[in-house]
């Protein structure tokens, strides 16, 4: 009876460590330092993007941020994936669709091309931000809930990505991330296709 008792324990014991499982994603500008021990994380204003991944097992977990933007403190307690921006500039990203490799559409109707601009200026102004839209607009010391699946893709600021595969017959989740310069970019070059040329 005791054995049983104890096997009973142990197995509560690995059903309570495998379901705080939390993924989160630190991007900076430059390298941050992060003490998981200490809960901080650190980052100067320094050239290129970059991001670290940390999967923890825990129910809450709290981070002391210090980065160029100032001091701040996040709480993270729902089980998942999370991106924490580090850095100097806001973070705009939403759940993508990306079709299996030849499979893209390369002509874009004026239409679409409006629709894709008026998007991409509601993103960068913050508005039409929503959790059932799976769109985010995080602000530099802030942490953000993306998804409750841990494993889900993040293709971060500066990185390409255009086409991603089936998985057991299944969509991938993915979810694209830019700075807000990128996207600033992004709306006058498509801006640029919707001049007839003279």
């Amino acid at each position: 009876m005791k054995s049983t008792s104890f096997i009973f324990c142990f197995v509560l014991f690995l059903v309570s460590c495998t379901t705080n499982n939390k993924t989160i994603v630190v991007m900076s500008k430059g390298a941050a330092t992060i003490d998981l021990n200490a809960g901080t994380i650190k980052s100067e204003d320094e050239s290129g993007h970059e991001e670290k991944t940390l999967n923890i097992n825990q129910k809450t977990i709290s981070f002391k941020l210090s980065t160029p933007a100032g001091d701040a403190t996040v709480s993270l307690q729902e089980n998942g994936l999370y991106i924490i921006n580090v850095k100097n500039d806001t973070i705009i990203g939403s759940y993508q669709q990306y079709s299996a490799a030849g499979t893209e559409k390369n002509m874009m109707s004026q239409a679409y091309l409006k629709q894709k601009i008026d998007s991409l200026q509601l993103l960068s102004s913050g508005k039409n931000i929503t959790k059932e839209n799976r769109n985010y607009f995080i602000l530099p010391n802030q942490a953000s809930f993306i998804t409750s699946n841990k494993d889900a893709f993040v293709v971060a600021p500066y990185h390409q990505m255009r086409s991603a595969e089936r998985v057991d017959g299944k969509d991938p989740e993915i979810y694209r991330f830019y700075s807000i310069k990128e996207i600033r970019t992004m709306i006058a070059k498509l801006q640029a296709l919707t001049v007839a040329p003279k």
